[in-house]
């Protein structure tokens, strides 16, 4: 069966997410982290802006825009390099991730804000980290680049402070966003609930 064409377009908001296969760790050590951030700063967003972005053990997840450059082929790059160097650091073969990964095309107004939150939490829910304070200097997720602890130059903070003003206080006001969003748990609306996700290879679910 031929493969449908993905939802995509310059300008649109995605929600990508990815996990291994069978819920495998698909970063085992810091050296697979550094690895995927390599892959995120070299060629992966060239032509698309990333506003969040976490690590976790078994999956990822993204925020980005599209630029002149698909999706699709911005993760093909990133995800097929990743793979071909896991496979060579961890002596293993075949597959890493399951199903591909996942797209949801998501509006801008409300969703840009509660997204970023939302997915930059993600290592406190996971309890990789202790809480929003010790979230300021985890290296394996975008909030402490939009904290201004860490420059990652493919990492576009300023869209997202802008809403919260200029200078240090929109920082302070960014990270009392994130700390409010803190107790509010697993919120399926934003990873597939109520979405129209689109898999790579064209496949179209609702989840």
């Amino acid at each position: 069966m031929p493969r449908q064409p993905r939802l995509d377009a310059p300008g649109a908001l995605h929600h990508v997410m990815g996990r291994g296969i069978e819920r495998t760790n698909i970063f085992r050590t810091d050296a697979d982290r550094e690895d995927f951030v390599a892959g995120l700063r070299n060629c992966a967003w060239r032509e698309s802006c990333c506003y969040a972005w976490a690590l976790l053990s078994n999956h990822f997840h993204l925020l980005v825009r599209t630029g002149r450059q698909p999706i699709s082929r911005s993760m093909k790059k990133l995800l097929t390099g990743y793979v071909v160097n896991f496979n060579l650091r961890h002596k293993r073969t075949g597959h890493l991730f399951q199903n591909r990964y996942k797209s949801i095309i998501c509006e801008e107004d409300p969703y840009l804000l509660e997204l970023a939150r939302y997915i930059h939490l993600n290592p406190v829910r996971a309890g990789m980290v202790r809480d929003v304070e010790q979230l300021r200097g985890y290296r394996w997720a975008g909030h402490s680049a939009t904290m201004g602890r860490v420059k990652q130059a493919w990492q576009d903070v300023k869209t997202i402070l802008v809403y919260f003003g200029k200078g240090e206080k929109a920082v302070e006001k960014y990270e009392e966003f994130v700390k409010e969003g803190a107790g509010q748990g697993r919120r399926p609306e934003l990873v597939g609930g109520g979405f129209f996700g689109v898999w790579e290879d064209g496949r179209r679910c609702f989840l």
